[in-house]
């Protein structure tokens, strides 16, 4: 029997600890182009002992914070990892409601519920400890609340960005875990989610006989069909469990926790065409990703897409979908630890997506990537002239709805 769900009505946003808050200023304002709508007040600081800012885009908030002394949550969080994610914030229908279901569930509160006033109205919230690392989780019921949160001084009139590039709201979140099993859980049981969609990939192609090449990770997304908030989570695949992406990402993140949030977008090619003009570094796709594209297509049963082909290799989007003719857009922002190139800005990372009718993760686009890798390296194409094309034993994706 499926737990009843705890009343999400959607993702309100992402609670973000910095070391460098004007640098984080600079990313979202300069490069992405978001709104900055509002400050910690000088109370709010010295009861948090941090200092904050608000960024918005769309239906996307991201809240900014770095320390102001000791003993606040961002200084206690970034004595133990990078710049990253400390806490999402949802909005529920029924603060009470929620709170007791979580409860009743095994959810871990930090405290009770806790109502908040100021100028802008009341506000009912509390937090809970999640398998996310150290992200929490944090749930709100608004009752009408005009402003951004208590505390926070939402200025009249925003600076910087309008949100020029067309962002949307944010589609889903991926975490990285040494093992997943327990966030699954942890989802299904406590907050009441349900299956959505898995993969299984290991790049086999290039591993030696001895497995002591290639790389590979199982991905399970879990979903609140009420609100469509999703979550995508992943763990790092036998053999060269150690080399997998997702095991880098736990040794530099110093644990488990969020790796990239996928930004939704009216129209990606505005997007990336937008963000490369402002200078912003993606992900490299390789050439040959292209040359193959076309016949790739035909495998997944899309005999049409409304993109020019020539325009995504040029701004290296990548494509995927299904049998069903449907497909998705999607690109990866260079990691902030690589765009500010310093180790303590971390390893987390935003993707743009836009969606054509898929309601997939891209699944393909892991197979194809590394082929067209492979066929780049002349030892490797010497060995392998012929390699097939995503062949089924090696990337494995479904819905499980």
């Amino acid at each position: 029997m499926r737990a009843a769900h705890i009343g999400i009505r959607k993702l309100l946003g992402l609670h973000y600890y910095v070391r460098d808050l004007e640098r984080s200023r600079r990313f979202y304002v300069d490069s992405l182009q978001f709104s900055e709508i509002g400050r910690s007040s000088a109370l709010l600081e010295a009861a948090g002992r941090q200092r904050s800012l608000a960024f918005k885009a769309g239906e996307v908030v991201v809240v900014c914070s770095t320390p102001a002394g000791d003993g606040g949550q961002a200084s206690r969080y970034l004595a133990r990892h990078p710049d990253g994610i400390g806490s999402i914030v949802f909005e529920v229908e029924n603060i009470r409601r929620t709170f007791r279901l979580l409860d009743q569930r095994g959810g871990t509160p930090l405290a009770d519920i806790q109502t908040m006033r100021d100028a802008s109205g009341t506000i009912d919230t509390f937090s809970i400890t999640t398998p996310f690392g150290d992200t929490t989780f944090r749930f709100i019921e608004r009752r009408g609340y005009r402003g951004l949160f208590p505390g926070m001084e939402v200025y009249d009139t925003p600076r910087g960005g309008n949100n020029e590039l067309g962002f949307v709201d944010i589609d889903h979140v991926t975490s990285n875990f040494q093992t997943m099993k327990p966030a699954l859980l942890w989802l299904a049981h406590v907050l009441g989610f349900e299956p959505l969609w898995e993969v299984e990939f290991h790049s086999g192609d290039v591993a030696r006989d001895d497995g002591a090449h290639g790389s590979g990770l199982r991905s399970k997304v879990m979903w609140d069909p009420a609100s469509g908030v999703k979550f995508a989570n992943n763990e790092p695949l036998r053999p060269s469990f150690k080399k997998s992406q997702i095991s880098l990402f736990h040794d530099e993140h110093r644990g488990d926790g969020v790796q990239h949030v996928a930004l939704s977008t009216r129209n990606i090619i505005h997007t990336v065409s937008g963000l490369r003009e402002r200078g912003v570094p993606f992900m490299k796709t390789p050439k040959e990703y292209y040359d193959l594209l076309p016949e790739r297509l035909k495998q997944l049963g899309i005999d049409h897409i409304d993109e020019d082909l020539r325009t995504l290799r040029d701004l290296e989007i990548l494509v995927d979908g299904s049998a069903r003719n449907s497909y998705l857009l999607q690109v990866f922002i260079q990691n902030l630890a690589e765009l500010h190139r310093s180790r303590d800005a971390g390893p987390f990372f935003f993707e743009i997506i836009f969606r054509k009718g898929d309601r997939g993760f891209g699944a393909g686009n892991f197979r194809a990537l590394f082929e067209s890798i492979e066929r780049q390296s002349p030892a490797l194409a010497r060995r392998r002239p012929s390699a097939p094309l995503a062949p089924q034993q090696d990337l494995r994706a479904s819905s499980v709805r």
